[in-house]
């Protein structure tokens, strides 16, 4: 029984070294790819062109959304397809990479207690999505950014 016990708990703390922190999912070293789709996927009809895109692109995307302007998920997907020559952007990725900026860059805010630097990723997220209930920080932040700087779509 202990010796169960034991191999649990190794195998837990295991776990939990190699989870990587919001930063470092920032830094992966993977590209961006574009792909011709085989099979419908989500909104996404077979034979389109899909690009996958990168965190790095997506906090890229987030920091040149003016001041004051709110863009959906779905228009920031379009302009990068476009931008990338592709039809699509996958949603998928796209939420995850999202997610990870979101966290990232608010654990730099904490640090710094300031906004200078920040990918303004609450001029994406809607609080209420289920993106924006996911969020470990929660949507009060994303609210209290948004009424600061004025709501414009």
């Amino acid at each position: 029984m202990m010796k169960l016990f034991l191999r649990i708990n190794i195998s837990e703390r295991k776990r939990m070294a190699l989870k990587k922190s919001w930063a470092e999912k920032m830094l992966t070293k993977k590209e961006s790819k574009i792909k011709r789709i085989d099979f419908d996927f989500a909104d996404i009809p077979a034979g389109s062109i899909m690009f996958i895109a990168t965190p790095k692109i997506i906090e890229d995307y987030t920091k040149q959304i003016p001041k004051g302007k709110n863009i959906t998920l779905k228009t920031m997907r379009k302009d990068l397809a476009i931008a990338n020559n592709s039809d699509y952007t996958c949603p998928v990725t796209t939420g995850i990479f999202l997610r990870i900026v979101a966290e990232a860059n608010y654990e730099k805010y904490l640090q710094n207690k300031s906004l200078k630097g920040i990918a303004p990723f609450w001029r994406v997220i809607e609080p209420d999505s289920p993106l924006g209930k996911k969020l470990s920080f929660g949507k009060d932040f994303i609210i209290q950014q948004r009424d600061i700087e004025g709501k414009i779509s």
